[in-house]
């Protein structure tokens, strides 16, 4: 049945439900009904399973089909190690509570129809499941332990999985205990029930080097290794530059430009060139065509789609794209030429774009920079005189300091607009062969990353503003208005140190969220630094902040105080930067007709969604991966004690973060002479006969009491603190 066919039988469906004298009927009575029986009855079907998802229906007991009632409600289940859980339902504030005789077999993950019950549990309203929709999950990774009888059980991994998984004789592989493994479920049980399933692969011993990562790599479901199929379509793909691919092209190798990236960088897709002439700079911000080499519609272009985005994790890298052209044709390396998109812009002494082009071009990159020699060399000029090392870069000394001048111009302006910086420190955990840690440091911010980052700030805003006003399809990247809810609680507990926010320039009892720009934040966040308060108040700003995702609609970024924000500069690891890619040289080529444009509109809104789960995906497997390594470091420090901050107050303890951006948590029955009480609003603990008090942004010394590497948490205790 055709498009066009199946969604009329749908509005029919829609409709008859819709009719006050409709009763439940069974599908074969809605087939004979609809006609559609003798047409396509696999059409009904998945009509009828279209409207489950979307809760517009449900399922009777005896299997008829009837319009679902207004308090059953559509979402994902979260599942809890207690048993209990969570169903986070799209578009609404505060997720169900799922008590653990409600849970009706829902695993985690599970897409499912919750229906809501009377009463509450506090403020959060409790609901039961009453169908599972969709499974989230087939694969679980864990720890494989024997039984006696031959059978066996896996230990998940996630501590959001409150089950063992029943692993027969049969089905184990020749797993061992402490064999890490890869689970695929068979059954996935009851209330009364253990899930079952099969070892379809085993990871190693949970002592082996490279397990541990690797495990959460497979817990993330992240695809680390390319087909047969995508890597011989890249190696291809990857044809050295030719004469004849660079008609049309602006030749810019003449163009003095330089990339400058971390040390350990292979992946160049950004190159920059600057030039003064006393009035204006001529900024050049170039970045690799990516799409010339993955066309849209190709087992490359599939594969970078599924993977979103690359992922970097403590000890690799799972790169979007296969190396041959992620480190390969697409890299902008040194001397050699490339294919390009370029932003041209001229920026007056105020640092405003005053003109722009966007051209496609070939490039030839002078010298690969890296962050730390552009620094050394703004620090101290004379260097490229004094030492070998630097001598080779004398010559891009004037651009740099240029580059160091503009960047400044560049921030200014945008923080004089209200951009918000939330400068918490990012951690560097250094590896030993066998992928022990060795060393933490925080990861220091310097002029030179921030030369970088201003310029691709400023040809993101530049290349999603022209085709914004183009009315282009086009994908966004958006950071939505603060939660509301949120800004109200961190409007209560400012006015307790004598801070507040403004309303659209006035002060207000209560604020409208609306009316908070992001100047407000910005203008706080410069109020509290170097006080006491700076982390808890920073930390409780970025919590009432939104997640930033890609969108074809353009609501603008709050965050970054601009109406018009993409993601253009990095294709080589971001899937949305390689779509707008190809809607940009569509419209610099006149390609890019009602046709193609209403193509786009179809299949943009699918992408947008799909990157922003891989983008979250990744930043979880990111920050698990951290955990685990600052967890195995202070392991071998067990009962040595470290001068850190608090970092977070909840009812069950105080957390403390170390310089090195370790955090563990002093348990609430560690914290000694006193039964200690979590004072929600003012975010505190205090001691109820001393009125000892622990907050956020306090001075500790803690000693290291234990470490969880399957928790992946670390437990302190306290030696010296509070007031």
């Amino acid at each position: 049945m055709d498009e066009k066919r199946k969604e009329m039988r749908r509005q029919a469906l829609c409709d008859l439900m819709d009719d006050p004298a409709y009763v439940p009927m069974k599908e074969k009575e809605l087939a004979v009904l609809l006609q559609v029986a003798k047409e396509d009855r696999a059409a009904l079907s998945e009509i009828l399973q279209e409207l489950l998802a979307e809760g517009k229906l449900t399922v009777t007991a005896r299997g008829k089909y009837c319009r679902a009632e207004e308090n059953v409600l559509v979402g994902t289940f979260i599942s809890n190690a207690k048993g209990f859980g969570f169903v986070e339902v799209e578009g609404r504030k505060e997720d169900l509570f799922i008590p653990e005789n409600c849970t009706n077999g829902a695993f985690h993950l599970d897409t499912v129809q919750a229906a809501l019950l009377p009463g509450g549990r506090g403020k959060r309203r409790e609901a039961q499941i009453v169908r599972i929709l969709k499974r989230g999950m087939s694969h679980v990774v864990g720890t494989y332990e024997r039984s006696r009888g031959g059978f066996g059980f896996v230990s998940p991994d996630n501590v959001k999985l409150p089950w063992e998984i029943y692993v027969p004789k049969e089905a184990s592989m020749g797993a061992v205990d402490g064999h890490k493994v890869v689970v695929e479920l068979t059954d996935y049980g009851t209330d009364f029930k253990s899930p079952e399933g099969r070892v379809v692969e085993i990871l190693g011993h949970e002592n082996d080097p490279g397990v541990d990562i690797l495990s959460i790599v497979r817990g993330f479901e992240l695809p680390s290794e390319f087909s047969q199929e995508v890597l011989s379509k890249a190696l291809k793909a990857a044809r050295p530059v030719e004469e004849t691919s660079l008609a049309g092209r602006k030749d810019l190798r003449d163009v003095c430009m330089v990339t400058i990236d971390g040390e350990d960088a292979k992946d160049l897709d950004d190159a920059v060139s600057l030039d003064f002439d006393g009035l204006q700079y001529h900024l050049g911000v170039h970045i690799a065509d990516v799409s010339e080499y993955v066309r849209e519609g190709s087992a490359l272009d599939r594969e970078a789609l599924k993977r979103g985005t690359s992922v970097y994790l403590v000890d690799r890298v799972i790169p979007m794209l296969p190396h041959v052209l992620s480190n390969g044709i697409c890299s902008l390396n040194q001397g050699e030429d490339r294919l390009a998109l370029s932003c041209l812009m001229d920026i007056d002494l105020q640092g405003e774009i005053v003109d722009y082009s966007i051209c496609e071009s070939v490039i030839r990159v002078d010298r690969r920079m890296t962050y730390g020699a552009v620094q050394a060399l703004l620090e101290d000029g004379s260097l490229a005189e004094r030492e070998e090392i630097y001598r080779p870069y004398r010559e891009f000394l004037p651009m740099f300091r240029n580059m160091e001048s503009l960047a400044a111009l560049l921030r200014r302006k945008r923080r004089k607009r209200g951009s918000i910086d939330f400068d918490f420190p990012e951690c560097k955990i250094s590896l030993d062969r066998e992928g022990r840690p060795l060393k933490i440091s925080a990861y220091e911010r310097n002029t030179a990353t921030d030369i970088i980052e201003d310029f691709m700030l400023a040809a993101n805003e530049t290349v999603a503003q022209h085709f914004y006003w183009l009315e282009a399809p086009f994908v966004y990247r958006v950071h939505d208005l603060p939660d509301a809810e949120r800004i109200q609680k961190l409007t209560a507990f400012l006015a307790q140190f004598g801070y507040s926010l403004k309303a659209a320039g006035r002060r207000k009892a209560k604020v409208d969220v609306k009316e908070v720009h992001p100047k407000e934040i910005q203008k706080l966040l410069a109020k509290v630094a170097g006080t006491p308060q700076e982390g808890l108040i920073s930390r409780l700003a970025l919590r009432s902040m939104k997640q930033a995702k890609y969108s074809v609609e353009n609501s603008g970024h709050f965050g970054l105080a601009c109406g018009y924000y993409c993601h253009f500069t990095s294709p080589i690891r971001r899937y949305p930067d390689l779509q707008i890619h190809r809607i940009i040289k569509e419209q610099l080529r006149g390609e890019l007709t009602a046709q193609r444009a209403e193509h786009y509109r179809a299949i943009l809104p699918e992408v947008a969604k799909k990157s922003s789960e891989a983008e979250r995906r990744a930043g979880e497997a990111e920050r698990e991966t951290e955990k685990l390594k600052k967890v195995e470091y202070m392991e071998g420090h067990l009962g040595e004690t470290f001068e850190g901050v608090v970092s977070g107050v909840t009812a069950w303890g105080v957390y403390v973060e170390l310089p090195d951006t370790v955090e563990g948590l002093i348990h609430v029955s560690r914290l000694p002479g006193d039964y200690y009480v979590f004072h929600e609003n003012t975010y505190e603990m205090v001691g109820e006969s001393t009125g000892r008090t622990f907050r956020l942004g306090m001075p500790l010394t803690v000693r290291v009491e234990d470490c969880d590497r399957v928790q992946k948490t670390i437990d302190f205790s306290l030696v010296q603190g509070g007031v």
